[in-house]
């Protein structure tokens, strides 16, 4: 067991926790925002959403059950700390193959424990989500202060760039595939594709930057928009290519992707005060009038008054009222701002995959 050394967590408003080092030793920088789940604590670091962005769990237990070699979303940590209130040192699972702690030094990445969390996310949440930096090497705070002012903040930042793939993916699990699908990766979470893969589909993944043409010249049956980090206003080449894709396949986004379609189809996006992350994200499906418990990860959200009249609203978060989901009239393309493929989280909304099928096989 590595010896823990004391660490702070300075913020960009001046507050501060000192704790004990959690992973890797050094100093480390990045938005600060809070996680309610409880479990998928490997999911989620894994996650490419949470690219430049340091984890708050605001449960107070975080470890339990160790770490393996299948629950993540994919080949690397993309968050650059991770905050806790206490590690399990005995973690217990039948699956288990490593200890948190392993699993973060491995990655090389820093944390802190040994803090109140929950007083960290009671700030977060009156203050909004900020910047912040973990350091094991420094406590100054006069010194961190300035370091501070190097730190970017999340608006205007294209993310997706640093986290997509760098050339063309095709993955297939049939000799005849039903479908073939092509996703844009922004980040897109390996569970997201495994659904579609599972349910008969050929996918073929693109780089956050592909263009248009280069999509449509594989004749798919249907386009998905994935999730990612960062500004969905800053990936402008992202926009322009949708924009040239709407009305020719079916589209389907999440998250990010979902974000993408709205500036594609006029709208605009806006920076959340701490946006939602959570595995227990309550969210009203409009049509149906029923609730669904939602995984959700994101800081920005599609501002309600600028959807164009072709586009209606599908699904309401119920805890602010932001959207949620939304269709648009006169073509087949949709998106919901949550995690239907629920990596970690419940399995309330996968009928939302669903859908896309049966898109696919209408325009057929």
């Amino acid at each position: 067991m590595q010896k823990t050394k004391k660490a702070i967590l300075y913020l960009e408003d001046g507050f501060f926790f000192i704790g004990k080092s959690l992973g890797s030793s050094g100093e480390t920088f990045g938005e600060v925002c809070f996680n309610t789940g409880m479990t998928g604590y490997q999911e989620i670091l894994t996650d490419p959403s949470y690219a430049k962005q340091m984890i708050v769990m605001s449960s107070p237990h975080i470890g339990n059950y160790g770490t393996n070699n299948e629950d993540i979303e994919s080949n690397e940590i993309h968050a650059t700390g991770f905050i806790i209130k206490s590690e399990s040192i005995a973690p217990s699972n039948w699956r288990s193959q490593d200890s948190l702690n392993s699993f973060l030094i491995q990655n090389k990445i820093i944390g802190i424990q040994d803090i109140d969390t929950r007083a960290l996310t009671i700030h977060l949440r009156n203050n909004g989500a900020m910047r912040g930096i973990i350091s094991t090497e420094d406590f100054s705070k006069e010194s961190l202060s300035k370091k501070m002012k190097d730190v970017p903040k999340m608006e205007g930042q294209d993310l997706s760039i640093e986290v997509t793939r760098s050339k063309k993916t095709t993955l297939c699990k049939r000799e005849k595939p039903q479908f073939k699908i092509a996703a844009i990766d922004f980040g897109m979470k390996s569970n997201i594709y495994d659904i579609m893969l599972n349910n008969g589909a050929e996918v073929t993944i693109y780089p956050a930057n592909v263009e248009a043409n280069e999509v449509l010249s594989n004749n798919p049956d249907g386009i998905f928009l994935s999730n990612g980090p960062g500004d969905p206003a800053a990936i402008d080449y992202a926009i322009e290519t949708v924009k040239k894709l709407i009305g020719k396949k079916p589209i389907f986004g999440i998250c990010l992707g979902h974000q993408i379609l709205a500036l594609a189809m006029g709208a605009k996006t806006f920076k959340m005060k701490f946006g939602h992350r959570g595995i227990n994200q309550p969210v009203k499906n409009l049509k149906t009038s029923k609730i669904e418990i939602t995984s959700q990860n994101h800081g920005f959200a599609v501002e309600e008054e600028s959807l164009p009249r072709d586009v209606v609203v599908t699904h309401k978060h119920l805890n602010d009222d932001t959207i949620a989901g939304i269709e648009c009239k006169n073509y087949m393309a949709y998106s919901v701002q949550y995690h239907p493929e629920s990596s970690p989280g419940p399995h309330d909304s996968r009928y939302v995959f669903k859908r896309f099928f049966q898109m696919m096989e209408e325009n057929a």
